[in-house]
């Protein structure tokens, strides 16, 4: 029979119910009884001594709250009881540590089908990208994303302007009362093959994955800084593995100015290599511009395309880890599976970059014991009190990260939610810090300053070069990026059950008692390799879930 509860760590006052608990029940772990006063919701807590106001709560092993009220024995934790707290951290407080990698004997010699680019970095898709240095380019962007997809055979299939044709039809027919009456549309999506073999039957392009056309709301009238950071971000984008090229548009008159974003890239790196394309609006008439754009730009597709995919070792993927939606599962199944798959990418000699400095919040300690290099773990220190206090200037903090979706679903404090999230960096030192927007070029685990927010990080992630993107979710997100595949991680079946068409991988079967950690992460590794080699596509992908928001430096939690 699966296990009713779960103690995270030896060190934990609190239990977590892994199934819900009825009032009045006795709940046995580890010998001890303990006697519920009131229900506890599954993926919720309760504490295992009486607490007192001020009185520690410690979860996975670190504080993470305070009690503002008496708690019983067995009563669950909630925010009528409970506060946010961290412990304090510091240079001063870092302690030696010991890693101990995993065995990747199984892994050492597998491979994935990947684009081997000139500097040495390798694709897991070759897109070429077209982006906007300003705002003012957006509707141009828009048009030739119109022209291009769907000559090319890149644009998504139109099913809900079919289902408005029908219902146009009828309109026109005078026929409301049939409209009233109709049933819901069938579900055809979950019919539809993931292997996208089929879909590029129609394109002229076999060795090309998609054009990806973005649009953002900066580049002029903002702070020169959010320029200067947008401009490293698009660099980013263009320097990325599983991109092969791009065409940018510019105004002519904006902050961000064309020749510093070829510079950036340079800046970047220095061995850049791949067509790069520029056009300037106030040079001429738009349908010049439009029209240049067009043809250089399939000029530039018809070079790509002779791009095709080669062996490569997995040390060459660079990971990102990523939750969103989180719930009190997180931190006991996705979380741990992608920390265990990132110690193997690490000790096979991969990149893996762990993101989202608010959900750090609590086990800085931890990850300054990691960093060996005492520089960056001064670069982290300064990142996040920086991050914190332009936070609490704007009278908020990082306290205030958790939704009202994962309080419901048992994150009480954002200190509960960090040290779940924590669990997706693994074990691995902490071979780098980046601030947002920079490359991550060593091998190892990186921290990437970024926001929480879920598209905000993710396009921090792919500005700083990951290739593939791994996100945990306990209530269920739709986020996926232009050129990076987002893979979407259920931390429980029941989710994966109920949204299959958002839903990759599920590590549900950890929470029921089927499979380990280590197992969990065994069978993801297998899908990423398929993932990577083009064999599969993820449901971000199918759906068209290109989402790109870039960070404004201002709080964004």
């Amino acid at each position: 029979m699966p296990a009713r509860v779960l103690k995270v760590h030896p060190a934990d006052n609190v239990i977590v119910a892994l199934r819900n608990l009825s009032a009045g029940e006795r709940i046995e772990f580890d010998t001890i009884i303990y006697d519920l006063p009131y229900a506890v919701e599954a993926k919720h807590k309760f504490v295992t001594e009486d607490r007192q106001p001020g009185d520690p709560i410690i979860m996975y092993g670190v504080l993470v709250g305070k009690a503002t009220r008496p708690i019983r024995r067995g009563e669950p934790i909630t925010t009528f009881n409970l506060k946010h707290d961290a412990d304090r951290y510091g240079l001063d407080r870092k302690q030696p540590y010991l890693w101990q990698p995993p065995d990747v004997s199984a892994w050492q010699e597998r491979t994935f089908m990947g684009y081997h680019r000139a500097d040495g970095s390798v694709g897991t898709r070759n897109y070429w990208l077209v982006v906007p240095l300003v705002f003012c380019e957006n509707r141009n962007i828009l048009v030739l994303k119109h022209a291009f997809e769907r000559e090319l055979g890149y644009a998504q299939p139109e099913t809900y302007r079919d289902q408005v044709h029908e219902l146009v039809s009828l309109f026109k027919a005078g026929d409301m009362n049939h409209i009233k009456k109709m049933q819901p549309f069938v579900d055809e999506s979950q019919n539809q093959t993931l292997d996208h073999t089929n879909h590029q039957s129609n394109r002229p392009f076999k060795h090309i994955d998609g054009i990806k056309f973005l649009t953002h709301e900066m580049g002029c009238g903002g702070t020169r800084q959010d320029s200067q950071y947008l401009g490293s971000l698009l660099a980013g984008f263009i320097n990325n593995p599983n991109v092969a090229g791009a065409t940018v548009l510019s105004l002519g008159c904006q902050h961000l100015q064309a020749d510093m974003i070829g510079k950036e890239i340079k800046r970047q790196n220095p061995k850049f290599n791949k067509p790069l394309l520029l056009f300037e609006q106030q040079a001429g008439t738009e349908y010049a511009l439009m029209s240049q754009a067009v043809k250089e730009t399939f000029l530039g597709l018809v070079e790509v395309n002779k791009l095709e995919r080669q062996p490569a070792p997995l040390s060459a993927l660079t990971i990102g880890l990523k939750c969103g939606g989180s719930d009190g599962f997180s931190g006991i199944s996705a979380n741990p599976t992608l920390g265990h798959l990132s110690d193997i990418i690490v000790t096979l000699g991969g990149k893996t970059v762990l993101a989202e400095f608010p959900e750090l919040n609590g086990v800085e300690q931890e990850l300054i014991n990691r960093t060996d290099d005492t520089a960056k773990a001064q670069k982290f220190i300064d990142l996040m009190g920086g991050y914190s206090a332009s936070a609490e200037a704007v009278g908020s903090g990082f306290d205030m990260n958790p939704s009202p979706g994962n309080i419901k679903d048992g994150l009480i404090t954002d200190a509960i939610k960090s040290a779940g999230a924590a669990k997706k960096g693994g074990t691995a030192p902490v071979a780098d810090v980046l601030d947002y927007a920079e490359p991550a070029i060593t091998p190892g685990l990186s921290l990437l300053c970024t926001p929480g927010n879920d598209v905000e990080a993710t396009t921090g992630m792919a500005g700083s070069g990951t290739n593939v993107i791994l996100f945990t979710t306990g209530l269920g997100t739709p986020t996926g990026n232009p050129v990076c595949p987002v893979v979407k991680i259920s931390t429980n079946t029941t989710l994966k059950n109920r949204m299959p068409d958002v839903i990759d991988f599920d590590s549900g079967p950890i929470i029921d008692g089927e499979q380990s950690i280590a197992q969990n992460a065994d069978a993801l590794l297998e899908y990423i390799i398929r993932l990577a080699s083009g064999n599969e596509i993820t449901q971000a992908e199918r759906l068209g879930q290109d989402d790109f928001i870039p960070w404004k430096r201002g709080v964004s939690l």
